[in-house]
């Protein structure tokens, strides 16, 4: 194999894995990803963990700093299976790095379910490991650029069209939905969403089933976030009603049913909040001892 050839990503088989991983003596570490990418496979994550694996690896093969110190490769399952069963692997992606001199130890396996696989984050801990710090460099994307255009050509034409009565900004309602949006987007992690770039969901190669909600209190999935928001948005809606149920002086009837049904809304969603806290933090609820 060529190591000063362009490549930023060598692909390896079970022969080249043994043959320039495994055989000793190397002078050189290797960062491998282990992944699925086969359309059969069906692995959202493994695709989405390879763009980020590419943004990294590239960055690094055309920097100026770029040496024969680090390399980067991959294993994917249907091209070396007897890799992951000799390093007993049952899921991916996963990534390793392996040292020059002795056997990967615990912290040379990347903690993908707590930290996320961004390409910055990967650098992070490649720095940790090699001592090789890593510039990412992500190609230009303008979508960000794009929206905000489109927004604000929105919201102008609005005005526009409206300038004659722009009364509805003033409307305290409407200014109350959006902080309301606003909100919701915060306190149920989108935020960290955008900053650990966490998969979507989880599906397990075994049996296949979809994991929404991610196990650990450390982590979250996408569509965790994206259930925790409407939630949220439920027992607000059920604590206004309760909330317009006792300051209305309307039909005592009518105000019966939506105190009714906003406690419904409350008593039910909340105890479904409760319970995805509860999958998370494994120790609720707490006791504590006192001496």
């Amino acid at each position: 194999m060529e190591w000063s050839s362009r490549r930023s990503i060598f692909r390896m088989n079970g022969d080249k894995f043994r043959k320039f991983i495994k055989a000793p003596p190397r002078n050189y570490s290797m960062i491998v990803m282990f992944t699925a990418l086969q359309p059969q496979r069906q692995c959202s994550v493994c695709r989405q963990a390879n763009e980020e694996y590419q943004i990294l690896a590239n960055s690094w093969r055309y920097s100026s700093a770029f040496c024969n110190k680090l390399f980067f490769s991959m294993v994917d399952y249907d091209e070396g299976t007897d890799v992951f069963q000799q390093l007993n692997m049952n899921s991916a992606p996963t990534f390793m790095h392996f040292p020059p001199k002795g056997r990967p130890k615990r912290a040379d396996t990347f903690d993908l379910q707590r930290i996320g696989f961004a390409a910055e984050q990967l650098a992070k801990w490649i720095a940790d490991r090699t001592d090789v710090h890593i510039r990412v460099f992500r190609p230009p994307n303008y979508s960000g650029t794009i929206a905000l255009a489109l927004l604000v050509s929105l919201v102008g034409g609005l005005l526009y069209l409206r300038r004659n009565n722009l009364e509805f900004i003033y409307n305290k309602t409407g200014w109350a939905m959006v902080s309301l949006c606003i909100v919701f987007a915060m306190t149920s992690g989108q935020m960290w969403n955008h900053i650990r770039g966490p998969p979507y969901a989880h599906k397990n190669p075994h049996n296949g089933q979809v994991s929404y909600i991610h196990g650990s209190s450390q982590a979250q999935f996408v569509a965790e976030s994206h259930i925790i928001l409407v939630l949220n948005a439920a027992i607000t809606m059920g604590m206004v009603l309760l909330n317009e149920a006792a300051t209305s002086k309307g039909d005592v009837g009518k105000r019966r049913i939506i105190c009714l049904v906003g406690l419904g809304l409350v008593v039910f969603f909340f105890s479904f909040l409760l319970s995805i806290f509860r999958s998370k933090y494994h120790g609720y609820p707490y006791s504590f001892l006192i001496k």
